[in-house]
């Protein structure tokens, strides 16, 4: 419904900042287009893609490419969905802008605004394996009810690394957890040994984050925070 999955946009302040950031992380920059008049630059690991905009933006937002879009709206529309902003100008990238039921904001655009890497180009960065985009929710089951009409598909709750309800699709795994768990959301990455993962950082002059994750030991997880406010989580793998 929602299309195929593009980039995790983000707003910055400095986008240099939040490029130096990731890039000391080990996220590799990907060539972008000219499709936004602001500053733009996209960071990837071969799994997540991060979006980095130099603009006032909700954020994050899930953004999803759907080839002919402004069609799309009727159908769109059909399935439960009205748009927050549509935009169709004749000189700008055409958009649609939703949100779900804690007020977190997709973003379905026409086209991509990238260039993929080549395949086999990337690796994990320093932060391991992402696994999966968390979203505090306060009701489950709306959230449930409106990504599954946007193509996910919802699993059992799990309580590993932190109580959360995961959903699936083809190209972006997502999980749910409960305000009182983080208020903000997540990005989460499996580490074979969160300890070392811990004292790269270090060496690399990046701090951890003080703010708590309920549930998870100290030992357990490491949280840093990018320069703009978003939130990685780095927790040890299971198994």
């Amino acid at each position: 419904m929602f299309g195929r999955f593009l980039e995790l946009g983000i707003a910055t302040p400095d986008i240099a900042a939040s490029v130096q950031f990731y890039e000391r992380l080990g996220f590799p920059q990907l060539i972008t287009g000219d499709a936004w008049s602001h500053r733009y630059g996209v960071l990837s690991d071969g799994r997540i893609h991060l979006g980095l905009h130099e603009r006032p933006m909700p954020s994050p937002a899930l953004t999803f490419v759907l080839p002919q879009l402004a069609s799309s709206q009727q159908r769109l529309r059909a399935a439960g969905f009205e748009p927050e902003l549509a935009a169709f100008s004749d000189d700008s990238l055409h958009q649609l802008r939703l949100r779900d039921a804690a007020g977190h904001a997709v973003t379905l655009l026409e086209a991509r605004t990238y260039s993929p890497a080549a395949p086999g180009a990337q690796a994990q960065s320093l932060c391991g394996y992402f696994s999966f985009l968390s979203l505090p929710q306060s009701d489950f089951e709306a959230a449930r009810e409106f990504w599954e009409r946007g193509g996910f598909v919802a699993l059992g709750e799990e309580a590993a690394p932190f109580a959360h309800l995961p959903l699936t699709s083809d190209h972006l795994d997502l999980g749910f957890h409960q305000r009182r768990t983080f208020e903000a959301p997540l990005l989460v990455f499996e580490c074979a040994d969160v300890a070392a993962s811990i004292a790269r950082l270090h060496a690399l002059g990046v701090s951890l984050s003080s703010q708590p994750v309920r549930g998870l030991g100290r030992e357990r997880h490491a949280l840093i925070e990018a320069p703009e406010g978003t939130a990685l989580l780095l927790v040890q793998a299971i198994g």
